[in-house]
């Protein structure tokens, strides 16, 4: 009786084993496939069920230029992936927002207004979701820098205080703080 109980509990051991093995070999298997995919990211086919797929392709899309299919990309992954990919993304959102922003010159400033408001905005989606993001506040700030923000007031100046706070956030060259 006691040698048929060791072989029972030494077959359910070797199971429980066997699972667990079978288990990770399933997961490295995957993990090469999505290495292979990132891999090959500067094909034009893209792995719709990885998300890192996904979001390699979207880095090898703004690396060539094609802002637009790599923003679609990012806003998709912002919405619908891992919580690390999905601030990377928003990152990487605002970021090409910026870098759009910057390729217009003092003439024609207007027109990278918008830009930067859609970078402040993705910069700070990031932030409400991930507050030590130190980078995504470093260039939270950048952005204010390139377009302060605009205080809609209804006209009633009294608080000295928050009067103090607009001149100072609007000076350039005084140190701003972080927000």
């Amino acid at each position: 009786m006691r040698r048929f109980v060791a072989h029972c509990a030494f077959g359910a051991v070797a199971l429980v084993c066997g699972v667990a093995t079978s288990y990770q070999a399933w997961h490295l298997v995957q993990s090469h496939r999505v290495n292979a995919i990132v891999a090959d990211a500067q094909a034009e086919r893209s792995d719709a069920d990885f998300p890192q797929a996904r979001f390699a392709r979207a880095l090898a899309l703004a690396q060539s230029g094609k802002t637009e299919d790599a923003l679609k990309l990012y806003k998709s992954l912002a919405l619908d992936s891992a919580p690390e990919l999905r601030l990377a993304a928003l990152f990487n959102t605002g970021n090409l927002y910026m870098r759009d922003a910057r390729r217009y010159g003092p003439d024609e400033a207007f027109k990278s207004v918008p830009l930067v408001e859609l970078a402040k905005q993705a910069y700070r989606d990031l932030l409400s979701r991930h507050a030590e993001d130190w980078d995504a506040r470093y260039n939270l700030e950048r952005a204010l820098w390139m377009v302060p923000e605009v205080e809609q007031g209804g006209g009633d100046d009294s608080d000295v205080q928050s009067k103090e706070q607009r001149v100072t956030s609007n000076i350039r060259g005084e140190p701003v703080d972080l927000p």
